[in-house]
């Protein structure tokens, strides 16, 4: 009979690997009798193993060293519990010992595991973390197979797995079997499935999921229309992002001025002035305040074509509606003034916004995208990455963006 003393030696890991896998062993296939503090202490050991706390910096070695002992342990009357083994087999996944978790797993099937939706998620970001896609349809068709109540929620997290992962053939034919088994697609996983066509799909195969989309009668939530909009503005088809969102409504209050600042957007984009112009009063008309990207757009449109008195009453009616201005709001009047070499009147529109606040950036990074950034923006993002001064204000940011400028084609010989 082992001593207690000798199994906390073991659990708090001073004893060796090498020991305490002959502890373990069954000489002569006979059955060891093990107490019941015994076993306590061997399930200290494996959760100490588990959280890293057994000494070992080296994860290779943990892991072929603790297999040793899983498997030391597997005799008669000295089974590791189940929570154990998926304690265990967490941390190998997790660390990426795709192989040892994989016999952990054959030991949870053969013994008639039930595991909980919340062991199934963890298990699946870390496969999807290392890759291993293979293991995900493993333990999905497990599931499938014995039929237990979590296999809705077990597709839903194999769908979102392999559509992380950008194996969109792999989330099809997940779906398709979902079907097949008579459960029904939820608004969540409907997003979700459209959502990763729109960042790993081609634009067609967007758009074919789309339709697919509609025809189910979901409602498409923020996070696919802005990847929906990304797919577009990145092939530059401005006139299909404005037919998308028309087809998503413009009436939608939940998501705020998001819609209208897309569909402005798309014409701002293309420089179709009228159009801009159009669409912006209809947007005021239908009850939606303008806020700073809205303003921004349209300032950007304006400082591209230099259309100057049209900048300078947007800016008014920025004042007027009380929006704050933010970086890209001064970029537009900077680079405007400065293109023209009109420099000396650039003060006449700076002086009607905020030189003395601190600089800030509120536009949506969606109309970087699709306008890009402003000379005086990049340059005044790579000022404030310096921590010499100590505090910024537009004032200062313009003081300095003009002594870059006014330099700019000097030479500075080195001798």
């Amino acid at each position: 009979m082992w001593s207690l003393s000798l199994i906390a030696s073991m659990a708090a890991g001073s004893l060796s690997w090498n020991a305490s896998a002959l502890l373990f062993q069954c000489h002569q296939r006979s059955v060891t009798v093990v107490t019941k503090e015994q076993r306590i202490g061997i399930r200290k050991l494996v959760i100490l193993q588990c959280k890293g706390l057994d000494g070992y910096r080296d994860h290779s070695s943990f892991g072929k060293k603790s297999h040793i002992v899983l498997h030391d342990m597997n005799v008669d009357g000295c089974l590791p519990k189940i929570s154990s083994l998926s304690a265990e087999m967490l941390y190998y996944a997790e660390s990426g010992f795709i192989p040892q978790a994989q016999t952990i797993w054959e030991q949870l099937v053969n013994s008639s595991f039930v595991p909980s939706i919340q062991f199934i998620s963890k298990l699946f970001d870390s496969y999807e973390k290392h890759r291993n896609f293979d293991g995900v349809l493993e333990i999905l068709h497990y599931v499938s197979w014995r039929n237990f109540g979590i296999l809705l929620h077990v597709y839903s997290l194999a769908i979102s797995c392999f559509g992380r992962g950008g194996q969109l053939e792999l989330m099809e034919e997940t779906v398709q079997e979902m079907v097949s088994r008579g459960f029904r697609i939820g608004s969540k996983t409907a997003n979700a499935f459209l959502l990763y066509y729109c960042i790993f799909g081609s634009l067609k195969e967007m758009e074919n999921a789309y339709a697919r989309f509609k025809r189910s009668g979901f409602m498409i939530n923020e996070e696919a229309i802005r990847a929906m909009a990304s797919a577009y503005i990145r092939e530059r088809k401005f006139y299909h992002l404005g037919e998308f969102i028309r087809s998503v409504g413009l009436g939608r209050k939940n998501v705020g001025n998001f819609l209208w600042n897309l569909m402005l957007l798309s014409y701002a984009a293309n420089f179709k002035m009228k159009s801009l112009q159009r669409e912006f009063i209809r947007m005021v008309e239908a009850g939606f305040r303008p806020d700073v990207t809205t303003f921004n757009i349209r300032a950007l449109a304006f400082s591209r074509m230099s259309l100057f008195w049209d900048l300078h009453l947007s800016i008014e009616h920025m004042v007027d509606e009380k929006v704050i201005p933010d970086l890209v709001t001064y970029g537009c009047v900077v680079d405007a003034y400065l293109d023209k070499k009109l420099g000396k009147n650039l003060y006449f529109a700076l002086n009607k916004l905020y030189l003395d606040h601190s600089p800030q950036l509120l536009t949506d990074p969606l109309v970087f995208e699709a306008l890009g950034k402003g000379d005086f923006h990049m340059s005044a993002e790579a000022f404030l990455e310096f921590k010499t001064h100590t505090q910024w204000s537009y004032r200062v940011l313009v003081q300095k963006y003009l002594k870059k400028y006014y330099r700019r084609d000097q030479i500075f010989w080195n001798y």
